[in-house]
């Protein structure tokens, strides 16, 4: 069976090589994805999965399901095709997408028993489909969910950091700076003390805490007091309980700021929380022997440096795995123009297709295997125990 679904992946490698490239030459940002989403669930109703769209309020989001009409479990392959603003596809989400989808079709042309999905996640670089998702119950039916990721190696599956988006606006009191200074209520000096004290909040909180933020409103005019001001940061841990103790810090930053200047402080979250990535080992070595059976000989151990990916969310109510695989040039970085290109080079087409395959060849695994479901979540139980 594993012969064949390499076989049937083999078999639709031109199809996918040109979708991947497709969705990459046509750049869509999060929300936005309609023409993605589009072309990712036409090939897979070709191959017989129902597909229900909108999930969670989301237009581009879509699930996808290959039944096999007997009890088993669920397979979960998550798509990404979201861009960058300007970049295009610099995250590789244009291969993201046609993995999980070449993944689900390879499985089904071989299942027995349970089911395959294949989840579309919009917008993970921005309002990250995946958390309402989580959130809501919609994954309570997976027993195991992959996504893979393009890199400039292959990683094992590892950490992310837990991350909360904070927006910190101030509201003061207009005035004439240099006639009438006394009666004005300065909003943008409220940011910029916000900015000072978190810079010294830094020396008293973990390696792993990230504190960075920008200012996207400071005034109009420079001999007009400043009465509105906003200024939003991006705070990470690597675990979400410790996140939460260094939000309140940072916050408290905010309010003395409110404090000293006298402006009012409306704080809000613009963006969703991500949680960190909890790994399942089990599953992850399963898809590590894969890789390596498919011909992906040189698996890194985990990234040390690492950001915040909606796939944290997914493996905090189902047991999850997210990989990296290198496609071709060890200098490339994400978020550049650079990976962007590469997606669309050979070896980044090979590595789609080795990617997909243990992908498949996992899931058929958790599936078949006596004793491995259970293994993977009596991990995944013990956990959620941190």
């Amino acid at each position: 069976m594993k012969t064949q679904i390499i076989q049937e992946i083999d078999y639709l490698q031109d199809i996918l090589f040109s979708l991947s490239d497709s969705i990459g030459h046509n750049p869509e940002l999060g929300m936005q994805e309609f023409q993605s989403a589009a072309k990712l669930t036409g090939l897979l109703r070709e191959h017989g999965f129902t597909v229900e769209m909108n999930i969670c309020g989301y237009e581009t989001a879509f699930k996808a399901v290959y039944d096999s009409g007997k009890t088993g479990p669920t397979i979960a392959f998550f798509a990404e095709y979201d861009a960058l603003p300007e970049i295009g596809h610099g995250c590789g989400h244009n291969m993201i997408g046609v993995m999980a989808v070449g993944a689900g079709i390879g499985l089904s042309k071989v299942l027995a028993a349970g089911r395959v999905t294949v989840w579309g996640t919009p917008a993970e670089e921005t309002m990250g489909a995946k958390v309402a998702m989580a959130r809501d119950g919609v994954l309570a039916e997976v027993d195991a969910a992959i996504l893979v990721h393009p890199h400039n190696k292959t990683y094992a599956s590892g950490v992310s950091l837990a991350m909360d988006a904070l927006q910190f606006e101030f509201k003061g009191q207009t005035s004439h700076a240099a006639s009438a200074p006394e009666k004005g209520i300065n909003a943008l000096d409220a940011v910029i003390q916000t900015f000072n004290a978190t810079n010294a909040l830094r020396q008293h909180v973990a390696s792993d805490v990230r504190i960075h933020g920008i200012i996207t409103k400071g005034g109009v005019a420079a001999n007009v007091v400043p009465d509105h001001a906003i200024a939003q940061f991006y705070v990470r841990a690597r675990r979400r309980k410790a996140l939460d103790e260094v939000v309140k810090k940072v916050k408290n930053c905010a309010q003395a700021a409110a404090l000293a200047t006298g402006a009012e402080l409306i704080i809000s979250n613009y963006q969703l929380s991500y949680d960190d990535m909890n790994t399942n080992q089990k599953l992850s070595e399963t898809f590590n022997s894969n890789l390596r059976a498919v011909g992906e000989t040189n698996i890194n151990p985990p990234p040390e440096t690492f950001g915040s990916i909606d796939m944290g969310n997914v493996s905090g109510v189902v047991p999850a795995i997210h990989p990296y695989i290198g496609i071709g040039d060890e200098t490339l970085v994400g978020h550049t123009a650079e990976m962007a290109a590469a997606t669309f080079t050979p070896a980044a087409h090979q590595a789609l297709l080795r990617a997909a395959k243990a992908m498949a060849l996992s899931g058929y695994d958790v599936i078949t295997k006596a004793g491995l479901l259970a293994e993977i979540k009596k991990e995944f139980c013990q956990s959620l125990i941190r």
